[in-house]
């Protein structure tokens, strides 16, 4: 079996396809497990995300304030987040971090609300899926700080280099590897793929964006975290079976879905 570990099935990403059509085509594919991520500006796709876990057994939710919509938090809006936060589907707080190539929010107001999402993941006792871009240095520091290794969790759609990645690392994350890691020219991201251990890597697709090769350019979808797991699997010179139980086992393993996976 394989997981897609992170991807985005709101109305605002699927732009018009329903996300029962989408999910089925990613179990003809081969993937039996879906972990929706709801961020944005409104509670809109966070609702979304808990409501299509509710509906289906093969899929759970992450919820949390991006740091592109930094900017917009009230007082109303983190309140509706925390109590989406509490639902028994809802694995982890996220995708939360620092995203220093766009500053869509500034940068003071993104730190700010990492600090308080990982607050967050500390009263609820759930890891944290992290987005980090062009932030190295301050997103080290915050989770240093914050002491995020009692919580744990992921880098999503990891992009940094080997030496990032041993620092992800010994702080106590994991790796997830999205569609980047299947471009020719992505060698610093094909480096991490081989160096990370086995028990501490995840696939995912970020969908909608990021599709791999052969479907980089497209709208990418669930379905396409096989072509991202087979490139990891040359990268490491393993079988691709050996890389869907790794990834799947991690993924019970960092969210506590043991019983979830079992049942797919």
């Amino acid at each position: 079996m394989l997981v897609d570990s992170h991807c985005h099935l709101d109305p605002g990403n699927l732009k018009g396809q329903e996300p029962d059509a989408v999910l089925e085509r990613a179990r003809a594919a081969g993937v039996t497990g879906f972990i929706a991520i709801g961020v944005g500006g409104d509670p809109a796709a966070a609702r979304h995300a808990v409501s299509l876990a509710e509906r289906r057994a093969d899929v759970v939710a992450i919820v949390g304030l991006h740091p592109h919509e930094a900017s917009a938090f009230q007082p109303e809006l983190w309140d509706e987040l925390t109590r989406l936060s509490r639902h028994a589907r809802m694995v982890a707080v996220g995708e939360i971090g620092l995203d220093y190539h766009y500053d869509f929010s500034p940068r003071e107001a993104q730190r700010e609300v990492f600090r308080r999402s990982i607050g967050l993941a500390h009263e609820l006792g759930k890891p944290i899926a992290i987005h980090t871009r062009e932030a190295a240095d301050d997103t080290l520091a915050i989770l240093q700080e914050e002491r995020a290794r009692d919580v744990g969790g992921v880098f999503h759609c990891f992009s940094e280099d080997v030496a990032f990645a041993r620092k992800a690392l010994d702080l106590g994350f994991d790796i997830s590897l999205s569609g980047i890691v299947t471009f020719p020219k992505a060698e610093t991201l094909h480096e991490v793929a081989r160096f990370v251990p086995s028990d501490r890597y995840l696939v995912e697709t970020d969908s909608p964006y990021l599709a791999p090769v052969p479907f980089r350019g497209k709208r990418c979808e669930p379905a396409y975290v096989v072509h991202t797991a087979r490139r990891i699997a040359e990268l490491r010179g393993v079988p691709f079976d050996q890389v869907a139980a790794e990834t799947t086992e991690n993924v019970a393993r960092r969210f506590g879905l043991k019983d979830w996976l079992a049942a797919q």
